[in-house]
This record gives structure tokens, C-alpha cells and sequence, in this order.
């Protein structure tokens, strides 16, 4: 019987192949299959070696090209057929990217499984504006969510954001308006500060600022598409690339 190959679920960082590990760029380089989300940086993908086959699994919101569960068979599939397969992801593999149930389908089907983790969308983004996430003044706390996930209004954010705390918010752009409602219904405060990383860590990045009230209008005004993250308190009003007008663009709106 053919041995089995490896899974990798390597994480891409934030986009720029600079910011790849050692790891990770090893792998890509040498993979003869990569199986890639639509977030990867084409940078990156063109580190594969020109036989490699790519296949994407780009997903968008209600659109994904393969259900997850077709994803988990895939990478199965491959493996058990002798081949070593990188599953790249966008971020860490492991921080809102499903990393979690590939390895879970793996270890069920008997294949080995590496988890390559990657520079974090947020920790990529925040550098990447200079924005500090823990700054010493302003925030002792951090917390991730995501903002696309089904039952937004179900879940519980009270006391995720306010003074002395920092709120992240993944894949939020789509619902902006419901995340700005949600979080002032919860007690938070309509001046809140506010910055959505768009495109972090690559050459067409933009730093949008407003407050939390004037998140949906901004986002709706500046066209923001994905990849972009939000960050909403108050180190989001601290001094960072604003100085920067060709990485920044600032958006203060005022709160009615």
C-alpha cells in the first residue's frame, strides 16, 4: 500500500512574502500542490515551483468555491493518494481560518498533519500601521472576533471593548452597520475610536479612521473591501503611520 503524504496547514501571514517564516516559504517552494484561500498575496503563490498545481478554495461571503467540508476531502484525498500537500491560509491557519477542523478531518483519515502557524492578520496589520494593540496608556486587553459569522447578533461581545481594552474584528467589512449597532446596543460609546487596516502589510494598504458611529458610513463612502480588519478602541486614535498620507487615509466622522 502507497504511504500517505503530509498535510501542511501553513499560514501566509498578512501578504507580504517577506513576512513569511522560513517554514513556510520552504514548503511553498517545494510543494508540488498547494491548495490556496483567495486572501493569499499572488506574491506569494509565485514563490511555487512552475510544475506546482494550484488549486484554489477562494471563499466569499454566502459564495464559497468548495464547502468546507469538500476542502477536508480534498486535502484527504490527496494525501492518502501519496502526495504532501500545503494547504496555505491567509493569516495564522489556526486564528479564524479553519486550521482547526482540516486537522481534525487528517488525524480521522490516519494522515499526518503540521501546523505551520503564520504571522496573524492582526499582529501583521497593527505592525504594519504601527499601531500598537497593548499600548501601555491605552490597553491592557485584547480580544479577536469575527465579524461574518452566522448568529452575529447572538453573540456576546459585552465587555470585549471600552477603556482599557482593544476589540479586533475579523472578516467585518459586509456588516459593518450591524457590528457599530451591536456594540453601542452593548453600552459602548458612539466617539469610540475606530480604524479599519485595509490590505495590511502590502503596497495599496490604507489606515481609515473614524469613531464607531461613523464606521458604516465610512466603510460604505471609502469603498473598503477584504482583506481588512477593524479595530475598535481607544489605541485607535493613537499616533501611528497618520503622518503618512500615502499609507493613511483618515476619515474622523462627527458623532450626532
Amino acid at each position: 500500500m502507497k504511504n500517505s503524504g503530509t498535510i501542511y496547514l501553513v499560514g501566509a501571514g498578512p501578504g507580504d512574502p517577506d513576512l513569511l517564516t522560513l517554514r513556510a516559504a520552504r514548503l511553498i517552494e517545494s510543494a508540488a500542490i498547494i491548495v490556496h484561500d483567495g486572501l493569499v498575496d499572488p506574491s506569494i503563490l509565485a514563490l511555487a515551483r512552475p510544475d506546482a498545481e494550484l488549486v484554489s478554495v477562494a471563499k466569499k461571503r454566502s459564495k464559497h468555491t468548495l464547502p468546507q467540508e469538500e476542502i477536508n476531502a480534498l486535502l484527504v484525498r490527496e494525501a492518502l493518494a501519496g502526495r504532501d500537500v500545503v494547504r496555505l491560509k491567509g493569516g495564522d491557519p489556526m486564528i479564524f481560518g479553519r486550521g482547526g477542523e482540516e486537522a481534525e478531518a487528517a488525524r480521522a483519515a490516519g494522515v499526518k498533519v503540521e501546523i505551520v502557524p503564520g504571522i496573524s492578520a492582526a499582529n501583521g496589520a497593527a505592525a504594519a500601521a504601527q499601531l500598537s494593540l497593548t499600548h501601555r496608556e491605552a490597553s491592557s486587553i485584547v480580544s479577536f472576533v469575527a465579524g461574518q459569522c452566522k448568529g452575529l447578533t447572538d453573540q456576546d461581545w459585552t465587555g470585549l471593548a471600552g477603556k482599557g481594552r482593544t476589540l479586533v474584528i475579523y472578516m467585518g467589512v459586509k456588516t459593518a452597520p450591524q457590528i457599530a449597532e451591536k456594540l453601542m446596543a452593548d453600552g459602548l460609546a458612539p466617539d469610540m475610536p475606530i480604524a479599519v487596516i485595509e490590505n495590511a502589510a502590502r503596497p495599496q494598504m490604507r489606515v481609515l479612521r473614524s469613531s464607531l458611529a461613523g464606521l458604516p458610513e465610512m466603510v460604505s463612502h471609502e469603498r473598503v473591501s477584504s482583506p481588512a480588519l477593524i479595530v475598535i478602541g481607544e489605541v485607535a486614535s493613537r499616533n501611528s503611520r497618520a503622518d503618512d498620507p500615502a499609507l493613511t487615509r483618515i476619515a474622523m466622522e462627527a458623532v450626532r
